[in-house]
């Protein structure tokens, strides 16, 4: 299973009104494992940035400059996705500026949609927390993913951070360790859920207290009559002194 992670930066907030994006950056994942390949590029817009979009992402249009345009990056950027799911955080966003940008290149390019899967992260997030806020950096902070270099946005970083959050979040993530010589001739394909790797998370564990364990043991002894004295975790002992 091979998902690219992507995250775009662009000159303002809607394609529509002609704005471009000015930089892409994905990372790939194979069998829930970060492989160390990456595509990553700045991308002249041959427009203006908007300031509010600018204080985003700290881009210039003068560190632009000498950066290739879109369509001298699109058949190698286009490559790297061909046949991927793409995992992105809010996806219409990202879809809707790059299917703008393939639009100018004419129809023979068609959509994002013709090349890959899409998966919008954020959209996960929302069904598996509610009523929460489920921003890349709120999800960072639920799930205890180091962010702190993201003083402003950027494509490369904002991707690698998000694979970070969709492994913790989809549960059972792997070994993120990049792929070495060891891992490809190791025939024991079994994958052993682990945390990232990251300096200073670690994992809470909260104890239960007298009440709430009290309250437990009488969730169970409710089960354990209803069921027809089958409660399943209750012990042998537990369940002999509920007789």
């Amino acid at each position: 299973m091979r998902q690219i992670v992507l995250d775009t930066e662009t000159t303002g907030l809607e394609p529509s009104q002609g704005h471009r994006i000015i930089e892409i950056g994905c990372v790939e994942l194979e069998q829930r494992r970060l492989t160390g390949r990456h595509f990553h590029q700045y991308i002249k817009p041959e427009r203006d940035i908007d300031v509010a979009a600018q204080e985003v992402h700290g881009i210039s249009v003068a560190f632009l400059e000498d950066k290739p345009v879109f369509s001298l990056i699109a058949d190698e950027f286009l490559a790297f996705v061909r046949g991927a799911e793409l995992l992105i955080h809010n996806a219409g966003f990202d879809i809707g500026f790059l299917d703008a940008e393939l639009a100018r290149l004419g129809p023979a390019y068609g959509q994002m949609a013709d090349y890959c899967q899409i998966t919008d992260t954020l959209q996960m997030a929302r069904r598996k927390h509610p009523g929460q806020r489920n921003s890349l950096d709120a999800l960072c902070k639920r799930y205890e993913v180091d962010n702190s270099q993201r003083e402003l946005h950027g494509a490369l970083l904002d991707a690698e951070i998000l694979a970070d959050v969709y492994l913790l979040m989809t549960g059972g993530q792997t070994d993120l360790s990049l792929g070495s010589d060891e891992q490809e001739n190791d025939t024991d394909h079994e994958q052993h859920p682990v945390r990232i790797n990251r300096e200073g998370v670690r994992l809470k564990v909260s104890k239960p207290s007298a009440q709430e364990l009290e309250a437990h043991q009488q969730l169970l002894a409710r089960i354990q009559k209803s069921s027809g004295q089958r409660c399943l975790w209750l012990s042998q002992e537990q369940q002999e002194s509920l007789a």
